[in-house]
């Protein structure tokens, strides 16, 4: 068994340098990424020289040979090839989130984990966060969950950088970049139901009018081709639903981040974390007065990532259910075509 993880950045964007390289060089016991690559080997070379990392690619195949594992952060049309690139070649791979552009690709990626035994981990990171581990150790007082409200809302706060807004490269827009990250936390903390039926409606009134009100920077509203605004219902095997309500720029008072779930014996609430339940013929809400950890989550995330390669644990969001959460988005969006 290896004592230190040789890792390589595949993608060096604003996800690595404000995420990913500065949790991972953290790690110094257990970690140490050797090398970066990116079709823009001038910023790899930058970024290279800022983190003090061995080898720069422009072809991140030439990387696979100095390392044990990668973190892929390029654009999601990009994931699915990059990963199974990387575990034919006997490499680990965290993939950033979603998993890939459609489930499809999911299941290519699935399986070739699968065939070459090396761990695939898909950066869902709010799994991570306090209020959502704590959540998760609560869900036994919440019995059988019945109906699960998910709310991602930004109010005027389309991304005006990157490509955010490239169909092409990215796949969609407000759900496949934000709204996937609540759905995800939301469908594991019911236990990773199989879903039944999806029914979805997109939105993109607001990004395509001329001279729209925009936080987060400009775009261009005649080429705006994602959505803006996502709503849907899914039903699930074990008579569950859940309602999905996500956007990038919502008319609304401010931001909402919400996970609800309403259950057989009691109801939970994660942003802030609160707990609703009976006693003694009384309603009664709980809130805890403190919640162990610390909202670091992408150390959280690159440690449990590096445990589960040197064998020490199994990462928190396993491919099989990142899967799954892609398969739903699919749905939204294709129902929301017809």
């Amino acid at each position: 068994m290896m004592s230190k993880l040789r890792l390589g950045i595949i993608g060096v964007g604003g996800i690595a340098t404000g995420r990913h390289i500065p949790s991972f060089q953290s790690l110094t016991e257990d970690c140490v990424i050797t090398a970066v690559s990116d079709v823009n080997k001038e910023r790899a070379e930058e970024v290279s020289r800022t983190y003090s990392v061995e080898h720069v690619f422009e072809n991140y195949e030439e990387m696979f040979e100095h390392v044990d594992a990668v973190c892929i952060c390029t654009p999601n049309k990009f994931h699915a090839d990059i990963t199974i690139a990387a575990l034919e070649a006997g490499v680990h791979v965290l993939c950033e989130k979603p998993m890939a552009l459609t489930g499809e690709e999911c299941e290519r990626m699935l399986d070739a984990s699968k065939r070459n035994d090396k761990v695939l981990a898909i950066a869902y990171h709010y799994r991570f966060m306090k209020n959502a581990q704590a959540a998760k150790k609560m869900m036994e007082e919440v019995g059988t969950p019945l109906v699960t409200r998910v709310k991602a809302l930004r109010r005027r706060k389309v991304p005006g950088w990157g490509v955010f807004t490239n169909k092409s490269l990215q796949g969609g827009g407000s759900l496949i970049d934000y709204g996937c990250h609540l759905l995800d936390l939301a469908i594991w903390l019911m236990g990773s139901p199989k879903f039944v039926t999806v029914n979805g409606s997109t939105y993109n009134v607001l990004s395509k009018t001329p001279n729209s009100v925009n936080q987060w920077g400009s775009f261009d509203h005649e080429t705006f081709d994602v959505d803006d605004h996502v709503t849907a219902y899914v039903t699930f095997e074990n008579g569950a639903s859940l309602l999905l309500e996500t956007s990038w720029a919502a008319n609304i008072l401010d931001d909402e981040e919400h996970v609800s779930i309403s259950g057989s014996e009691g109801g939970l609430n994660v942003f802030p974390l609160e707990l609703y339940t009976t006693k003694n013929g009384m309603l009664f809400n709980s809130q805890a007065a403190w919640i162990p950890g610390e909202d670091q989550v992408g150390i959280a995330q690159a440690k449990n990532f590096v445990d589960a390669c040197l064998g020490r644990d199994e990462f928190i969001v396993k491919p099989e259910e990142a899967l799954r959460v892609s398969q739903i988005i699919d749905q939204i969006y294709q129902s929301a075509e017809r």
